[in-house]
């Protein structure tokens, strides 16, 4: 029967299937039910950044509003805004420990972050707390046109920075895939100590209601087609890396699993496909990716891991954006 550990991020993982940070990962139940079907690691729901710091600034007005605050130097402001921030953060921290204590496959933490400002330091008390790893989830906001490319990848870069000063666990950093040079970006995440890259971010999308005139939201669960995406990338990178890679959006069935690892991916992460399904599909993924190294004689992963990246292809041109023109030119 073959073997499907892997090594992510230094852990020694059963599989290559993490599920996603997502709603799937934020209790203890739910975590408990995915490792018995057999995932490999969990991506814990995310904390975000903006999330503490807005709702905090929201009880401080209140409460200047309501006469609480007397002047802007008041003690009373810095403890709302800390109590505001202990208790967000414990419920997070309380999270990671509860889940250590009931399953033993690795607990990766997640932070969405969007600067290097006072949060890292929430990053050791996650470390202490228990987590195997950190997943940062960075995005800049691409429409601030008064911020150059070169001005918003360096707040990726700052904040790898700070984090990996303050924890010892590795740290993972998950982005998506709007960069005017995507690959150079990748290769300075790893130059600046990320542990591993994980591709892409899928966010909320607008869509158009056209009968009722108004803007409403567009299909929140990934389909397979997303898989392109990651699929080429996972490919140009793989062998420019020394840092793991975890492919995510779009990658549903076995077979997708089985694609994204012949393109040189570490690990999947999967989060649609569970929600559709239930936690039961994870087995019914794991045993197409069984048979088929059985069928072909492979014994562990690595003897396929990358075989169809763009580094070992005779025509490595394939996963180049020129294809699309070159196929649609010989269309009569």
């Amino acid at each position: 029967m073959p073997d499907l550990t892997t090594n992510y991020l230094g852990l020694t993982l059963r599989n290559p299937i993490v599920i996603a940070s997502s709603g799937l990962t934020n209790s203890v139940e739910d975590i408990v039910e995915l490792d018995k079907n057999g995932a490999a690691a969990v991506v814990l729901k995310s904390i975000f950044e903006e999330q503490i710091m807005r709702e905090a600034d929201h009880r401080l007005k209140k409460a200047q509003e309501d006469g609480l605050i007397y002047s802007e130097y008041s003690e009373t402001l810095d403890y709302i805004d800390e109590h505001i921030k202990e208790k967000e953060l414990g419920n997070y921290l309380d999270l990671i420990r509860n889940t250590k204590k009931k399953v033993m496959i690795p607990v990766i933490a997640s932070i969405n972050c969007i600067s290097a400002m006072e949060w890292t330091t929430f990053a050791r008390q996650i470390e202490e707390a228990g987590a195997d790893a950190l997943e940062l989830n960075i995005f800049v906001m691409p429409f601030n046109f008064d911020q150059n490319s070169i001005e918003r990848e360096q707040v990726y870069y700052d904040i790898v920075n700070k984090v990996k000063d303050l924890v010892s666990i590795p740290v993972a950093v998950k982005i998506s895939p709007y960069f005017a040079n995507l690959g150079r970006v990748i290769l300075r995440l790893e130059e600046h100590g990320a542990d591993g890259i994980v591709m892409f971010n899928r966010f909320a999308s607008p869509d158009i209601d056209i009968d009722a005139l108004k803007v409403t939201s567009a299909e929140v669960f990934s389909h397979r087609y997303e898989m392109a995406n990651p699929l080429r990338w996972t490919a140009i990178m793989a062998k420019q890396l020394n840092m793991d890679i975890a492919a995510s959006t779009g990658i549903h069935e076995g077979e997708d699993v089985v694609k994204i690892l012949l393109a040189g991916a570490t690990v999947t992460q999967m989060a649609s496909a569970i929600y559709k399904k239930g936690p039961e599909h994870i087995v019914e993924v794991l045993k197409f990716v069984n048979d088929w190294m059985e069928d072909r004689g492979y014994n562990y992963i690595d003897q396929f891991r990358g075989k169809l990246s763009q580094g070992k292809m005779e025509h490595p041109e394939v996963y180049e954006r020129m294809q699309f023109m070159r196929y649609f030119s010989e269309i009569k």
